[in-house]
């Protein structure tokens, strides 16, 4: 297409002016040679007598390319007002949107484009609008509602042992419900932090949960997963009303797993999106827009020396309490718990329990289910189920050692050589070293 060309369209429309198909093409070459006014000026004219939308997306194409963004965007919603499904209009809706910094609403037109067509791809967009490492497509964004909300049917009596972690929490959610008005008097709030930390399954979650059953309060238990969203801002903003969520029903515990993955050391993030996610945590905990009066935080984590240091500030998680590996009394009980409603013969769990020093709830589960699966394999050859004996778990004993130790062996380290603010003390204590 040259300038010759568009001399004999117009041309042709001198002796035909009312030919839209024609003028369209006109208006058509005249964008695509970048002549952008000459365009404009086609395009207004076949308004005039039509109400195509290729003609509005043309005209839109115009104004986007002349930087007329607000322009653009009126006349490509109009389009998509009329029930288009050209993900051509979308994505150029999209970039429009986004050149006036209309982030979330640039998200939503390009996942409508990709409804549209799977297959489809715009690099631009992509990297602008979707995080780094994210291949997969999230699902359809769903408002957060009450499938958040639990509660909880069990309390501290249905905890075993963990006395100190009990007694921190007391202190800082049961008590001040008990007493308001004498928290009041000291200027103490109700609520705050408690970040829970130790070896992987020893009950942190159901301590948070017995917690939010003993003062009759609503749970929220999130993970990483409820949070994390492969679209710019999407993460924070998931974030941000959970904690919405949480301060409309107090008194409320808000349960983070694995929250070192959320509150990693800012100085480690090389992607500027993990750093806004975490100081977006840090404003919802400090309560910046709205008060945290009634909303105790309660953040678990095996990895504590991962977060970052901000967290631990007064005020956001002003307590640490590290979470031991249950006690002989705790490992009984949760033996006897996990025997219940299983084919069991005469079982010495005093015995077991002395015997299964530094294991885990979950490595208990563990050592259950192989001697459950060496006891189905007699029970195959007559099909009649063969009780559990103690032989059968002081052998499943030895099949699995406890998954703590590799813990420990990390943790030392840091207990020992990281440790100038004295957090970890109670890794040494547990571990009967002195330092």
């Amino acid at each position: 297409m040259d300038s010759n060309t568009i001399n004999s369209l117009r041309e042709a429309l001198k002796h035909s002016p009312d030919n839209i198909p024609l003028r369209k093409l006109l208006a058509d070459n005249l964008l695509m040679l970048n002549r952008f006014e000459e365009a404009e000026a086609e395009y207004l004219v076949l308004l005039k007598c039509t109400n195509d939308d290729e003609v509005k997306i043309g005209l839109a194409h115009v104004f986007f390319k002349k930087g007329s963004y607000s322009a653009c965007n009126v006349i490509l919603e109009e389009v998509i007002g009329n029930g288009t499904k050209d993900t051509d209009v979308y994505t150029l809706y999209a970039k429009g949107l986004l050149k006036e910094n209309a982030i979330d609403k640039a998200i939503e037109a390009y996942k409508k484009a990709l409804s549209i067509d799977p297959s489809y791809f715009d690099e631009e967009l992509d990297q602008q609008l979707r995080l780094r490492g994210s291949n997969e497509l999230s699902e359809t964004e769903e408002e957060l509602d009450s499938r958040f909300l639990q509660k909880p049917t069990i309390n501290f009596s249905d905890v075993g042992g963990m006395d100190v972690v009990k007694k921190e929490i007391e202190l800082k959610i049961i008590k001040p419900l008990l007493h308001p008005e004498l928290y009041k008097a000291y200027g103490k709030k109700i609520g705050g932090g408690i970040l829970l930390y130790g070896p992987p399954g020893c009950g942190k979650t159901f301590i948070a949960k017995a917690t939010a059953g003993q003062i009759n309060a609503r749970f929220i238990s999130v993970s990483l997963n409820d949070i994390l969203d492969m679209w710019v801002g999407s993460s924070e903003k998931n974030l941000h009303e959970i904690f919405e969520l949480a301060r409309n029903h107090t008194p409320c515990v808000l349960f983070i797993d694995e929250i070192d993955a959320l509150g990693a050391s800012r100085s480690d993030m090389k992607q500027s999106s993990g750093r806004h996610l975490i100081n977006q945590f840090l404003q919802e905990l400090d309560g910046i827009d709205s008060t945290n009066e009634g909303v105790l935080v309660i953040g678990a984590t095996n990895t504590p020396w991962n977060l970052d240091s901000a967290f631990r500030r007064p005020g956001r998680f002003d307590r640490i309490v590290f979470v031991s590996p249950p006690d002989v009394k705790t490992r009984e009980s949760i033996l006897r718990l996990k025997l219940q409603n299983k084919p069991a013969g005469t079982v010495d769990i005093k015995a077991i329990a002395k015997k299964s020093e530094n294991y885990s709830g979950a490595d208990i589960d563990a050592i259950i289910d192989i001697a459950i699966e060496q006891k189905m394999e007699s029970s195959f050859v007559d099909g009649i189920p063969k009780p559990l004996e103690t032989n059968d778990l002081m052998s499943a004993l030895k099949k699995h050692k406890p998954s703590t130790q590799e813990w420990f062996a990390t943790a030392k380290n840091f207990a020992m050589f990281a440790n100038d603010s004295g957090i970890y003390d109670d890794i040494l204590t547990y571990m009967k070293i002195k330092k």
